[in-house]
């Protein structure tokens, strides 16, 4: 629905910016009726008097210059109507105000869950009412988005992470492309939840992707071992935890060290993404 809207948004400009710089003919007087009279300034004083051609060339030159006016008009009016449009659907750009920041800029939608996101960091107690834990975390910030994340209820054996992916999957909202702030992003095997020493516990941890750098890299935001805090994850680098000696980290650690089990990143680990549209 709020991809539609955006469409609606830029039909105007698309659409009547094109119908109004298409000249229209001149008026044609009525028949019957005279042609209006245009008033020509009278020759200077030891000129030759304006032919009938010189006079007609004027008319035509004056009648140009007034209809390109009203195309100049027109296409101002309708740009105007247009931004105005794409405002009303997406709210004020963060940056220049152009019509493209105005549609291609995070929707109100993903804005809320963000700004709930950002305002958690740093806290150990998420408060009373959902679990202190990773999950308890996300549908905090879904629900500044009006969105309960497990409204839909559980499975029996099912955590609260697998009952999320599952809805998504239901909605068709989980992909594996490059993520927008406000996406669900879901991780496996983050830790030993049923205890008997092997990988195979599923869904096990979730965040809230914040944003996505120019080399790829995402920071999503999530409540771990140490409280709600950001982390860094680049699948085109699974692997790797920085770029180089000193370089920017690619990738942090999600699942510590252990008996008989080395730490793992955040890329290694990685399950998918999925879009709030739909949950």
């Amino acid at each position: 629905m709020l991809l539609r809207l955006r469409l609606f948004a830029a039909i105007p400009l698309c659409a009547l910016v094109g119908c109004a710089t298409v000249k229209t003919r001149a008026a044609e007087s009525p028949m019957g009726m005279e042609a209006p009279v245009v008033a020509v300034a009278g020759p200077e004083a030891g000129a030759a008097p304006h032919s009938p051609s010189e006079q007609a060339g004027a008319v035509t030159a004056s009648s140009a210059e007034a209809q390109e006016e009203k195309v100049r008009l027109v296409t101002a009016g309708v740009i105007a109507a247009a931004l105005q449009a794409a405002a009303m659907v997406t709210g004020p750009a963060n940056t220049t105000g152009r019509f493209w920041d105005e549609l291609l800029s995070p929707n109100e939608l993903a804005r809320s869950i963000v700004t709930r996101s950002a305002q958690l960091v740093g806290a150990r107690k998420l408060g009373k009412g959902v679990p202190n834990d990773c999950s308890g975390f996300v549908r905090l910030a879904y629900l500044a988005a009006g969105i309960d994340l497990v409204a839909h209820g559980f499975l029996s054996g099912e955590n609260a992470v697998s009952a999320i992916f599952r809805r998504a999957l239901e909605v068709g909202t989980v992909h594996h492309q490059a993520p927008r702030p406000g996406d669900l992003v879901f991780f496996r095997e983050t830790y030993d939840r049923n205890r008997d020493g092997r990988r195979n516990d599923g869904m096990t941890h979730i965040g809230v992707v914040e944003g996505v750098d120019a080399e790829g890299t995402v920071t999503f935001i999530h409540r771990g071992g140490k409280g709600v805090a950001r982390s860094r994850l680049n699948l085109s680098a699974p692997t790797k935890h920085q770029l180089g000696q000193g370089g920017p980290v690619l990738n942090d650690f999600i699942r510590p060290a252990a008996k008989g089990s080395r730490a793992y990143l955040a890329g290694e680990l990685f399950a998918a993404f999925a879009s709030p549209e739909g949950l």
